[in-house]
């Protein structure tokens, strides 16, 4: 009989100081799939998908995709959604059963109202389905919450190894090579998990430099004994208060509980030894304004406090209303505001009207500024090359383009989209070499995108629900003892 192999994920990111729900309506916009729809979408994707479809496809392997449901990043999923989701998801289930194994796509960072562990919960409802003998295997994102429930539920869970996340494909690539070789009896997998008393600040979690270079060198190095079948750090994500909200280690050994734990515990170690270095500093408005006259343009400028990857609104005009001050300096920003579009699409190109922006969040201060539309657009676009999120198309909704009185420009939005794409300015004519500053509201995301034309990075540490400080945001259910939270 051949291997049959099911697929299907549900992946969200939940900010839980945020009022607004992630709703029906936010899946819908973003990408909620069945069955052969899941194939189009990501056979070729630079996706953990693509690379599982990948390996199952070169082994000859069938695979039944089940289903696939993912939103921006925002607030805690409503109960009704992660419901409706649930249901679906077991209804799709039922109707392809039996199956050998499961490959599965969690992000690790759902949040739900009814489930803190969103993720555990529905990787526990499938290990009850699926009996102790199927087995699980799947990818995490690096900047999961990891529980004890999700590792219990799973036989393996693998974590991309870069933020910027640009190898999703080859993590799907590995989780589907593991679950093959465990169901043709080459390994018996033992998988552990380290919760590291730390969190790591959002600024810091950057693969390309220290501290993170060197800490997945190390991990690296640890990987290459014999007997060991993945190492994953999880730098966590800070904006969730859960109880695993922090930095973790996922060992996966070959039948080799104690070396996993060991290697697990020596990375603990490693993190726990350099952890004043994963704090780092936080980049002021004035500072950066007083370095620009002399760095490389165009400038990266992140909006950290609006990181729409992180589940912030994307409407902040803090460092657009800044620059505007300031007056020496063109830049590009991309603000999401559906009002804004509305109120455009009245007008022709080439006229000018005044459209409210808000310059400080929480306490939603507006400012009135003068605009130019320059054009309208459908919002759509495509990216094929390895980039934050491996996602292929996007959908800004109606999109107005216009300029300011002093020629900057700012592309506004009928629905979130974060910056991970170099093709949100490109396809649309914006060429990122005209501005001293492309505005990007992230953190470490954009750069993958942007980085190959902005000789120069700033990490602002800007005001909003995402800010950088994670210590300024009252928790009431995370671990302790947590550096910096509390001394080690």
């Amino acid at each position: 009989m051949p291997i049959k192999i099911a697929l299907l994920g549900i992946f969200h990111e939940s900010n839980t100081f945020l009022d607004k729900p992630t709703t029906l309506s936010d899946f819908r916009k973003g990408h909620w799939l069945t069955g052969p729809e899941i194939l189009k979408e990501y056979a070729e994707a630079h996706h953990e998908i693509g690379g599982m479809l990948e390996v199952l496809d070169q082994e000859n392997i069938e695979v039944v995709p089940v289903m696939y449901a993912e939103a921006t990043p925002g607030g805690i999923i409503s109960s009704e959604t992660y419901e409706s989701l649930l249901q679906q998801m077991m209804q799709e289930l039922e109707k392809v059963l039996p199956v050998d194994g499961f490959l599965v796509t969690p992000h690790g960072a759902a949040v739900s109202e009814t489930f803190r562990d969103m993720d555990g919960h529905w990787l526990s409802l499938l290990r009850k389905k699926a009996g102790k003998d199927k087995p699980i295997v799947g990818t995490l994102d690096p900047h999961a919450n990891v529980s004890r429930l999700m590792v219990s539920s799973t036989d393996a869970l693998i974590a991309y190894k870069t933020n910027p996340h640009i190898d999703q494909r080859q993590t799907g690539r590995l989780a589907a090579g593991l679950l093959l070789e465990l169901l043709r009896g080459n390994i018996m997998p033992q998988q552990i998990l380290v919760e590291v008393p730390l969190a790591i600040s959002i600024e810091q979690q950057y693969t390309g430099n220290d501290p993170c270079k060197s800490l997945y060198a190390y991990a690296h190095q640890l990987s290459q004994q014999e007997g060991i079948l993945s190492v994953s750090i999880l730098l966590g994500f800070p904006y969730a208060d859960v109880r695993e909200m922090g930095s973790s280690v996922i060992v996966v050994s070959d039948n080799r509980r104690d070396l996993a734990l060991s290697v697990g515990k020596q990375l603990e170690s490693y993190m726990i030894s350099h952890r004043k270095h994963f704090i780092g500093s936080k980049r002021g408005m004035s500072s950066s304004l007083s370095s620009l006259k002399d760095s490389k343009k165009p400038v990266l400028m992140l909006d950290m406090g609006d990181n729409v990857g992180g589940g912030a609104p994307g409407d902040s005009a803090f460092l657009l209303d800044a620059l505007e001050r300031h007056g020496k300096y063109k830049y590009f920003i991309c603000l999401y505001d559906p009002q804004a579009v509305l109120q455009a699409e009245k007008y022709k190109t080439g006229d000018s009207f005044d459209i409210p922006v808000v310059v400080s969040n929480p306490d939603a201060i507006t400012k009135v500024i003068r605009i130019t539309l320059l054009r309208l657009a459908d919002g759509k676009f495509k990216e094929t090359s390895p980039r934050h999120g491996g996602q292929v198309n996007y959908d800004m909704g109606n999109t107005a383009i216009v300029s300011t009185i002093k020629g900057s420009i700012i592309m506004l939005t009928s629905l979130r989209v974060p910056p991970f794409s170099l093709q949100q300015l490109t396809a649309f004519d914006i060429i990122p070499g005209d501005f001293d500053i492309l505005i990007a509201k992230g953190v470490n995301a954009p750069i993958a995108a942007y980085g190959p034309v902005c000789p120069t990075i700033m990490q602002m540490n800007t005001p909003g629900v995402t800010q950088a400080d994670m210590t300024l945001f009252k928790y009431h259910n995370r671990r302790k003892p947590l550096f910096p939270f509390e001394r080690l």
